[in-house]
């Protein structure tokens, strides 16, 4: 009986560190400049066509009424696999217009988890997106919120794969931690 209730409080445990590691990661980031490691030469080299995104991004109110600026994005998981999508504005047909939404279906590598989306803007109308929201091939829809101006002729977003990567090497921690406890605990009762 012992047993039984300690493996409850032990498992009880180990739910409670995963999902209080998982809600850390929903804190309000503040989308910055690509990093020198951003390439998108290397994006361009690897975008072979084989999975399918939704790509929805809504043009915040802020905005100008429209945009003739160029648009591209670029966006990828923890693994390497990166998605391109060059030039996604149309002035023509009222894209990234201020108080709408826009979507897109973009194809490229298949990733795992989207973990960082970076646009692009050239031209000198301005831009104020307000959020991207990215649906995959794998893994969970994932929303980015921007809500400020996109700087000229610069990468610009959020990359959060470091963060992703690293809570789960904690989760795995803890686990194999209460595991080897409850281990030890089972030949001690």
């Amino acid at each position: 009986m012992m047993k039984e209730i300690l493996l409850l409080v032990l498992l009880s445990l180990a739910f409670r560190t995963t999902f209080s590691v998982s809600e850390s990661q929903s804190v309000a980031l503040l989308p910055h400049h690509a990093d020198e490691l951003f390439n998108i030469s290397y994006i361009q080299m690897k975008n072979v066509g084989s999975c399918s995104y939704l790509v929805v991004i809504s043009t915040s109110c802020s905005s100008p009424r429209y945009t003739t600026d160029q648009i591209s994005i670029a966006f990828g998981d923890a693994y390497g696999n990166q998605i391109y999508a060059p030039r996604l504005d149309d002035p023509s047909s009222g894209t990234f217009e201020s108080c709408s939404s826009d979507t897109f279906q973009i194809n490229g590598p298949c990733a795992y988890q989207i973990c960082y989306v970076y646009l692009y803007r050239s031209g000198s109308n301005g831009w104020i997106p307000e959020s991207v929201k990215i649906n995959g091939y794998s893994g969970r829809p994932v929303t980015f919120y921007y809500n400020t101006f996109i700087p000229r002729d610069t990468w610009y977003g959020f990359n959060l794969c470091n963060n992703a990567a690293s809570s789960y090497q904690v989760t795995a921690q803890k686990w194999l931690i209460l595991v080897i406890l409850g281990f030890v605990l089972s030949f001690w009762l």
